[in-house]
């Protein structure tokens, strides 16, 4: 072999190699940016996937599931499930917060509190955190069930714990809101209270939570947006009527709907609703799921309906045959959701057609989880179902 032929070979091979690693590192970055993303969410232990609620979640579902397994608590779910290190999070209305088996749904431990478990959990750092009607903030060990701590507010509690770091980052703080009108923010450790912001009626759902924001809406029909440092007010922003759902979070827009049937974008740094979506005063107790250009949300006319996330105009609806109060979760092309029909439904993200639907027999109120390809949902039957 002659020396200008090896040398080309040489530098054949150089390249290669160079574009090889330059593949590899973009790869790598690619794949950290969407991991980072905090609107998509790979694992779901949270109610909405993730601290801003958009209700997201990573990865694909086939057009048909089946029923992998099922677990019967004592009495009716209104708690959605979280996932967790291979286990299933849940409250129940018969006061128990149940472990499962995300493998096979056997039971690992259950928790019992004093009134029933509406509120979902939310696990962290090897602590599941939920509220219960009898007014406690409950911090579980999720390995064995036992109780770390309670903290007590003045009511009920009905929506998720949320959390966020302290400002010096080496701390974090639950947060969650209580019929005693307060949002509260406690030490996740030692359960001692940070800060209280008080409204002036009951707070129903959960605390969407980013760039140092808590936003939550309330009885008091407002959109408030309170800073997670210090929980002094940054937003207050009249919705028109009382919120009984959870409001998802992106950037400085806050999406939410209320009772009189009126969805709103709300421009948090202006504080002023940027687009409203009327549905002829029909109610939304439905978090909204927020994708890259479309906002998803059920309403109590019965239907799913799919809006423009610039303006508010629709896209599609999708008609079940009786109210939606849960919660949808957008995953890939494709849109999970329960119904007071008793049905669990797929349909299609970009034109709200039915791909696949399974019919329980009892109505579905809570937020399905979406991992992996699975699908977890609690029913009123009392009964928690895994799809594959």
């Amino acid at each position: 072999m002659s020396k200008q032929t090896l040398y080309k070979l040489i530098l054949v091979f150089t390249i290669s190699i160079t574009i090889l690693i330059s593949t590899c590192k973009a790869s790598n970055e690619t794949a950290s940016s969407q991991n980072s993303n905090p609107a998509v969410s790979a694992s779901w232990q949270m109610f909405r996937g993730n601290p801003a609620l958009t209700g997201v979640a990573q990865g694909k579902l086939n057009d048909s599931l089946k029923l992998k397994w099922r677990f019967k608590t004592g009495e009716s779910i209104k708690s959605s499930p979280v996932v967790d290190g291979g286990k299933v999070y849940i409250g129940s209305d018969d006061g128990n917060v149940y472990a499962l088996n995300l493998s096979d749904g056997q039971k690992v431990w259950a928790f019992k509190t004093e009134d029933t478990v509406e509120s979902p959990p939310c696990v962290l750092n090897g602590v599941v955190f939920v509220g219960s009607s009898d007014s406690y903030l409950y911090a579980i060990d999720a390995k064995n069930g036992k109780l770390k701590w309670k903290y007590k507010t003045g009511a009920k509690i009905l929506g998720s714990p949320n959390w966020t770091k302290s400002p010096k980052k080496d701390k974090t703080w639950v947060l969650v809101g209580s019929y005693d009108n307060i949002l509260h923010c406690v030490d996740s450790v030692t359960g001692k209270m940070i800060w209280k912001y008080k409204t002036t009626n009951y707070i129903n759902g959960s605390p969407a939570i980013a760039e140092g924001k808590a936003v939550f809406g309330g009885c008091d029909a407002k959109i408030h947006a309170v800073s997670t440092v210090s929980g002094k007010s940054l937003a207050e922003v009249d919705a028109g009527a009382y919120i009984a759902s959870s409001p998802a979070l992106i950037g400085k827009y806050a999406y939410a709907g209320n009772y009189q049937g009126k969805f709103v974008c709300i421009d948090l740094t202006t504080k002023k609703i940027i687009w409203s979506y009327e549905n002829e005063s029909n109610p939304f107790f439905s978090s909204p799921a927020v994708g890259n250009t479309q906002i998803v949300v059920g309403s109590r006319d019965n239907r799913l309906h799919c809006i423009r996330r610039d303006n508010g105009k629709l896209i599609w609806a999708f008609q079940a045959q009786d109210k939606i109060d849960s919660s949808p979760v957008i995953v890939g092309d494709k849109v999970v959701v329960g119904s007071d029909d008793g049905r669990l439904y797929v349909v299609s993200l970009s034109n709200g057609k039915e791909i696949w639907s399974y019919e329980i027999g009892s109505a579905i109120t809570d937020s399905p989880a979406v991992v992996n390809g699975l699908v977890i949902i609690g029913v009123d039957d009392g009964i928690i179902y895994a799809f594959e």
